[in-house]
């Protein structure tokens, strides 16, 4: 078939592995067919060679959105088969999900909204007490990442279930209140684990326990999240819908969370490419932030890492997607400088995006610098994301004909 890019796209191989975003057998088909070698696929997309092997057999994921917009750039995928950012007039406001099921906690549900009969009551000391235990463990996840506290939280979860029967009145609705902030930390543990499918459940399962208990803080900060995983999976469009739909669906949200999902919609439009619409987001995102610090009281407890130096980093991902290359080296520094260090994950996360905003300035030496220092964390508690970011750096080293790209490739596969 030769490298007729047109006709290419026609296979049902090839169509169907882009569809499902299944990048390593996009990669092997699209060889198959042209019989371009590794290397020069890899100089397509901006990859190098060794990460091109490791998709092609499964050993890497691909779950940056800077990767598969290179990788649909590079190949030329048509934007028919680019799925998640189609748009018709057929796509509702919000796009709906069709899950086929929420995994196998499948029974949460059903114990949650039925009420078994025991004798035991709930009281309020006890949810004061697992209110403060979730608080907890969401600090305890920004130093040692989401991994070891999976199973911890599905358990502390059943415990919130159970206590359900028990409950009455005003209680009944916070045990659920507290089911649907439970649920909103797992789905969140399962997207940074890039475990798509459960992390939607879990988002969905929150949403509708936060709408039962007349929570629109915890029902728009789940659309919010989601609009975060559109933004992480390329999915421009998507981010974009689904951050709006979060401010007019929850008029009643704090200042902070509409804040949130101002900057999530300018994220999404970022990654689209519309400088113009990211950066009006970005100025009634940071309008917003600063009338919510005047009263950090009206903000709901999860919201607890949100403020000025979270915004500034997420400026500087918007500017990276953007390839505004200073301006996301400056935003990203300076929030990387008032980053507390009990964020170990975040700092992991926003110091590889530093490294790939310095390769794009140019700075190859200082990227090397930046991204060598953040390798180990990034294997502990950074993967994927963060790991991933790191070989995106590497690949754009690479490409600008940079030695330094070779040397962060070497340092990553002591880790590999």
């Amino acid at each position: 078939m030769g490298d007729s890019r047109i006709d290419l796209w026609t296979h049902p191989e090839l169509a169907a592995a882009a569809v499902s975003e299944d990048w390593g057998a996009v990669f092997r088909a699209y060889r198959r067919l042209t019989g371009m070698s590794q290397t020069k696929l890899g100089e397509r997309v901006g990859l190098a060679q060794p990460d091109v092997s490791d998709i092609e057999r499964g050993r890497r994921r691909v779950t940056s959105a800077e990767v598969r917009q290179r990788i649909a750039s590079g190949l030329d995928i048509p934007q028919r088969l680019r799925t998640g950012d189609v748009c018709t007039g057929e796509v509702p406001p919000v796009p709906a999900l069709v899950l086929p099921g929420a995994g196998r906690d499948a029974d949460v549900l059903e114990r949650v909204t039925s009420v078994v009969g025991t004798g035991h009551r709930v009281d309020a000391p006890t949810l004061d007490w697992l209110d403060r235990l979730l608080a907890e463990h969401r600090r305890a996840e920004d130093h040692i990442g989401s991994r070891p506290l999976i199973d911890v939280m599905r358990q502390q979860l059943r415990t919130v279930i159970d206590l359900y029967a028990g409950a009455r009145g005003p209680l009944a609705d916070r045990v659920v209140r507290l089911a649907s902030e439970h649920a909103q930390f797992l789905a969140w543990m399962a997207q940074d684990q890039a475990q798509t499918s459960a992390a939607l459940a879990w988002y969905d399962r929150s949403h509708e326990w936060a709408l039962e208990a007349g929570d629109a803080n915890m029902s728009a900060t789940t659309l919010s999240m989601k609009a975060h995983m559109a933004w992480s999976g390329g999915r421009g469009t998507r981010c974009v819908r689904l951050a709006e739909a979060a401010r007019w669906s929850a008029p009643g949200a704090s200042l902070g969370v509409q804040g949130m999902a101002a900057q999530m919609a300018a994220r999404g439009h970022a990654l689209n490419g519309d400088a113009d619409a990211a950066y009006r987001g970005l100025d009634e995102a940071q309008m917003l932030i600063s009338r919510a610090a005047e009263h950090p009281e009206d903000e709901p407890p999860w919201m607890y890492f949100y403020g000025e130096t979270w915004f500034t980093l997420q400026s500087g991902m918007a500017a990276l997607h953007l390839r505004d290359w200073r301006k996301a080296v400056e935003h990203l520094t300076v929030g990387l400088d008032a980053l507390a260090d009990g964020y170990r994950r975040d700092r992991t996360w926003y110091r590889a995006c530093l490294a790939h905003a310095l390769a794009g300035a140019g700075e190859a030496a200082q990227a090397l610098s930046v991204a060598v220092a953040s390798v180990q964390d990034a294997a502990t508690v950074g993967r994927p994301h963060s790991w991933n970011e790191l070989h995106a750096t590497a690949a754009l080293l690479h490409r600008r004909g940079a030695a330094e790209g070779h040397q962060l490739v070497s340092a990553l596969r002591e880790y590999d």
